[in-house]
C-alpha cells in the first residue's frame, strides 16, 4: 500500500459530496486539500482487526470488502464498497479504538483518504460536513438493517437475485467465495443457485 500527495482527480468525490450537500469553492478547496491518494493492490488488507481505522476514505477505483474473522479462523464477509463510496471502520474511525472487522481491496484500488485529525478540522472550518456524514451513515445504516433483515426473512436465492438487481457490478467482480459468505451460503450452494437461475 502505499500514499502520496495528492494529485489525481477529484471529480468522482465532488459529485459524490454535491449531491448531498452545496459547498462553496473556498469550502470545496478546504476539504479536497485535505485529501491524499492511497494505492493498494488486490487481496491486501487495508485495515486488520485489532488496528485503529485512522483514516475515511472515498473508492475512485476497486472494490472492498469488509469481513471479520472467526474463532475457527473462518471470515464472514459483512459488506462490499465499490466506486464512488465514502467508507470506513466506524466504529474504529468515530472512537479510535481498534477495529472488530478486516478491510480488503479484492481489486488493484485508488482511494482518497482524510485523516482523523484532518477530518476534525474539516467539521469546524465547513460545518456543512457534518451535513454529509449525517446523511452517509443514515444510508450505512439503513443499508445494514436491511442486510440484516433479509439474512432472517428470505432465501439465500431471493438474496441473490436482490444483489443481481441492485448491485450487479459486485456479483460479477467479487470472488463466488466471498459473495457465498455474504449471502450465508456455501460456495456450492450459491454455484447450484446460480445455475438454476442461469437455466430459468
Amino acid at each position: 500500500m502505499s500514499a502520496k500527495p495528492l494529485h489525481t482527480s477529484l471529480s468522482s468525490l465532488h459529485a459524490f459530496i454535491s449531491e448531498k450537500i452545496t459547498l462553496t469553492e473556498k469550502e470545496w478547496l478546504f476539504v479536497a486539500e485535505r485529501f491524499e491518494t492511497v494505492s493498494i493492490k488486490a487481496n491486501m488488507l487495508l485495515l486488520r482487526e485489532g488496528q485503529v481505522c485512522g483514516h475515511l476514505y472515498f473508492v475512485n477505483k476497486g472494490l472492498m470488502r469488509f469481513f471479520i474473522t472467526t474463532s475457527d479462523g473462518k471470515d464472514t464477509t459483512k459488506f462490499f464498497t465499490p466506486e464512488h463510496q465514502l467508507f470506513t471502520s466506524q466504529q474504529s474511525f468515530s472512537t479510535q479504538t481498534p477495529a472488530r472487522e478486516n478491510i480488503e481491496a479484492l481489486e488493484d484500488a485508488e482511494l482518497l483518504a482524510v485523516s482523523h485529525a484532518a477530518l476534525q478540522h474539516i467539521y469546524n472550518d465547513v460545518p456543512k460536513w457534518h451535513t454529509l456524514i449525517r446523511r452517509v451513515l443514515q444510508e450505512v445504516n439503513g443499508m445494514t438493517e436491511r442486510i440484516y433483515m433479509d439474512s432472517i426473512t428470505i432465501t439465500a436465492e431471493e438474496r441473490y437475485r436482490r444483489l443481481l438487481q441492485n448491485e450487479p457490478e459486485i456479483a460479477l467482480r467479487a470472488p463466488l467465495k466471498h459473495i457465498a459468505s455474504y449471502l450465508g451460503v456455501t460456495p456450492e450452494s450459491l454455484s447450484r443457485i446460480r445455475k438454476k437461475l442461469s437455466q430459468a
